[in-house]
């Protein structure tokens, strides 16, 4: 019970704050896979992003799935603004879309990039739900 307030406190301090720093990292095929800048976010979450897209690079694909997965999961225990929770759980169901394509998973890999879509207008989402239907020619 504590760990989880603690998790819960965390969280909802980090989705409160003004802005959490978030930045692009372009891997190799041309994804954009977001990472959480240093000391913006609780461990866990910071952890989960950048976890996620350091395995995504190393082509640790089942590995970047599970911890971006972990990611998701703990964003939907946060009770922060909604805007931001939507944006970094978008960001974060990108990230494993882009691990499960990596991972020839392509039916659950769109799957979690339309999710993202639909869950923030961000660019960088965009950017790899395209990348996506381009290179399974949809």
């Amino acid at each position: 019970m504590k760990l989880t307030l603690i998790k819960t406190i965390a969280l909802s301090s980090l989705l409160t704050c003004s802005a959490a720093a978030v930045a692009a990292v372009a891997d190799a095929s041309d994804y954009k896979l977001m990472v959480i800048e240093t000391a913006t976010a609780p461990q866990p979450l910071e952890q989960s992003f950048n976890n996620c897209a350091l395995n995504v690079k190393s082509k640790n694909y089942a590995q970047a799935e599970a911890i971006c997965t972990k990611a998701i999961a703990l964003l939907k225990d946060a009770d922060g603004p909604r805007f931001k929770v939507r944006q970094l759980t978008s960001f974060a169901l990108s990230n494993r879309g882009v691990a499960r394509l990596k991972a020839h998973n392509d039916t659950a890999a769109l799957a979690d990039l339309y999710e993202a879509s639909k869950l923030s207008n961000s660019t960088m989402v965009s950017h790899n739900l395209s990348r996506a239907k381009e290179e399974l020619a949809l």
